[in-house]
């Protein structure tokens, strides 16, 4: 299915615990501001764990810019306007990995155990399954527990643990950890043998 027809049932408004609700729709370039302002917000040391140096507002004006949703499709997670979390689908267009994406997630922290993740990665995996990837792949480094353990509920698996593979912002070295989800074909979706 096209990513576009996918993107039109966008935003969706969705339950999460304690009776609240939020609404999860792409990226768009007039989010600028609360998307620094959502990363600000994270916690320093969680932040040398994030691939990009998220404070700085020239990059996530670069981001949000020069969307490509066909290459990475961010996904936010909003209540009474304010971003509450975000996970993105990172696809190769072409090549030996066009059939895996990546996911990655982040959840404000005043947000964390209201099921924001779960939701995110959930939406994620089912945009992944209908554009047709295989497989979506997660990364992290060993001390993000939590995270790894919401992955775990939703089905993804290790890999790979490769030791002191990573350094973080400050070039202390992390293991680092690759999981996997495969998503069922149509056979396999339909419940076909």
């Amino acid at each position: 299915m096209l990513l576009e027809t996918l993107l039109e049932d966008f935003p969706k408004v969705i339950p999460l615990k304690n009776g609240l609700e939020c609404q999860l729709r792409p990226l768009q370039a007039d989010d600028e501001s609360a998307f620094h302002e959502f990363f600000l917000a994270v916690p320093e040391q969680e932040r040398l764990f994030i691939k990009h140096r998220v404070t700085e507002r020239e990059l996530i004006r670069d981001w949000c810019q020069n969307i490509d949703l066909g290459r990475n499709l961010p996904l936010l997670a909003l209540t009474s306007g304010k971003i509450v979390g975000c996970s993105t689908l990172h696809q190769h267009l072409g090549g030996w990995r066009r059939h895996i994406g990546r996911v990655s997630v982040l959840v404000h922290p005043e947000y964390r155990g209201r099921g924001v993740a779960r939701s995110l990665v959930k939406e994620i995996i089912e945009i992944a399954h209908q554009t047709g990837l295989e497989r979506i792949e997660a990364e992290f480094v060993a001390e993000q527990e939590a995270a790894m353990k919401v992955f775990g509920l939703l089905g993804f698996t290790s890999l790979v643990r490769l030791p002191g593979y990573v350094k973080d912002m400050q070039a202390t070295p992390h293991d680092y950890v690759l999981t996997a989800l495969d998503l069922p074909t149509d056979e396999e979706y339909a419940g076909a043998g």
